[in-house]
């Protein structure tokens, strides 16, 4: 079966919804666990436990909903810039100390929201191009009013990102779903952003290239 037409406003916020509760729901859930701990439990050692869980899950919790709030959500009113630094602190706490290691390189200063949105779906699909982990290494090309973007994701098994290539191609493309939205996410917002976004390979690494 086959994604055949484009979802409704109503369609497109639900399905993204959808998967920022997905992306929390198990560090939220760690919380809670952490905490009937914290009440049964009278042992030090099992306490302290539960509190290193507890700090661990939450920033997690709180970096991937920060992360969400400039990838998919407002973040600004409409036409405003976004600070490459901003987009930067937030990608790298989303990432934060997993397998995959964040190689950040261009110049400082503020970038269409547009564009920005685009280059952290862009960091979140080359998360998916290194399932067993690697490095992103993200390149920002200037000038900052028509700023360019490649991200490079170099590491063991690297991979054209799960669905992205199906949605760019305009061709047949998968279900829309929890699993399906960012990518199909990622290519609205290059066609909006009035970018062309490819996938490339380079030897063994994938690129992901936005100009």
């Amino acid at each position: 079966m086959t994604q055949s037409a484009a979802p409704t406003d109503l369609e497109l916020v639900a399905l993204i919804s959808s998967k920022i509760c997905h992306d929390v729901i198990n560090p939220v859930g760690a919380i809670y666990n952490g905490l009937e701990i914290l009440s049964e439990e009278e042992d030090a050692e099992a306490k302290s436990y539960a509190m290193s869980v507890i700090r661990n899950v939450t920033e997690q919790a709180s970096a991937r909903l920060q992360f969400a709030r400039f990838a998919f959500g407002a973040a600004g009113s409409a036409g405003s810039k976004i600070d490459l630094a901003t987009a930067e602190q937030i990608s790298r706490g989303f990432l934060g100390h997993g397998k995959h290691k964040l190689v950040w390189s261009g110049p400082s200063g503020h970038v269409a929201k547009d564009r920005v949105k685009l280059l952290l779906n862009m960091i979140s699909s080359g998360v998916s191009a290194l399932p067993r982990g690697g490095d992103l290494l993200v390149s920002i090309k200037p000038p900052l009013e028509a700023a360019a973007f490649e991200i490079r994701c170099r590491g063991a098994g690297a991979k054209p990102p799960n669905f992205l290539a199906e949605f760019l191609s305009g061709g047949p493309s998968p279900p829309l779903d929890t699993m399906t939205i960012q990518p199909y996410y990622t290519a609205r917002l290059a066609k909006s952003a009035g970018m062309r976004l490819e996938i490339l390979k380079d030897g063994a690494d994938v690129l992901l290239v936005a100009r």
